[in-house]
């Protein structure tokens, strides 16, 4: 089953209890709004599927996720249009932190802002030797405001300000297995692959209503993100119309 257009698509499998989220884009796997929203749409049918125990999430090609559409961001011409565009990535987030199964990571490449923040919303990661990551939107005037309590969650609020306010610096898959974002990585494809699926089958043997009462246990303290990421994303919609962030974004384009 697979949601497609030009602007990439959501495919999910699912075979013996394991359901299988690949997303892909053109554009290094970025996400438009379009496409956040199938991808929250298919967490919440998952949700109540009980066919379905665990989930792992990935995408195709090299690059694991480069975070939100550039084009998308830079045709952001007023305040409401904005918070609908940052609040892609907060229903996504939500919708992963509600879903009642575990969520596997299988992170193949490198990751952006709110590709990291996907990775940190995941309750377990595996990842590539070169799936290295960076939050930059501090350098184009805005920040990673939506997904900071997911990322701040997993690998600390120390972790977290070193990457916004380096934000042209690529931190390695090994800094984040050593910040906790990974929990383990591997030399070759085959092998993230191997030990996800091994691991998936593992957990899909467990009882499902155990797997679902710990799920509500690792996410507890989180009940207001539904209020508290939307007004994140308000934050940023407000400083993607700043005079900085449009003077950078141009520069970008160039």
């Amino acid at each position: 089953m697979s949601a497609e257009n030009s602007n990439g698509f959501i495919e999910i499998q699912i075979e013996d209890t394991i359901a299988t989220i690949i997303f892909s884009h053109p554009a290094s796997n970025s996400f438009p709004s379009e496409l956040l929203q199938k991808l929250t749409d298919e967490l919440n049918k998952i949700s109540t599927n009980s066919e379905v125990n665990v989930v792992i999430l990935q995408s195709e090609g090299t690059t694991f996720c480069a975070g939100a559409s550039f084009d998308e961001l830079l045709s952001i011409t007023d305040f409401e249009t904005g918070k609908i565009f940052f609040s892609g990535f907060a229903n996504v987030i939500n919708a992963m932190r509600k879903c009642s199964k575990i969520i596997v990571g299988k992170v193949q490449g490198k990751a952006v802002g709110g590709g990291v923040g996907l990775i940190a919303a995941c309750d377990f990661a595996f990842a590539y030797q070169d799936a290295a990551i960076k939050l930059s939107e501090i350098a184009i005037g805005i920040g990673p405001f939506v997904i900071e309590p997911a990322v701040s969650r997993k690998i600390g609020k120390i972790a977290m300000s070193e990457m916004t306010l380096q934000p042209n610096i690529w931190q390695s898959a090994d800094w984040a297995k050593e910040k906790g974002l990974y929990a383990d990585i591997f030399d070759s494809q085959n092998e993230v692959t191997e030990a996800t699926i091994k691991l998936a089958k593992k957990l899909a043997s467990y009882n499902p209503e155990a797997l679902a009462e710990m799920k509500k246990v690792f996410w507890q303290g989180t009940e207001n993100w539904d209020e508290l990421l939307h007004e994140r994303a308000a934050m940023s919609g407000k400083l993607v119309l700043s005079d900085f962030t449009k003077e950078a974004l141009s520069k970008f384009k160039k």
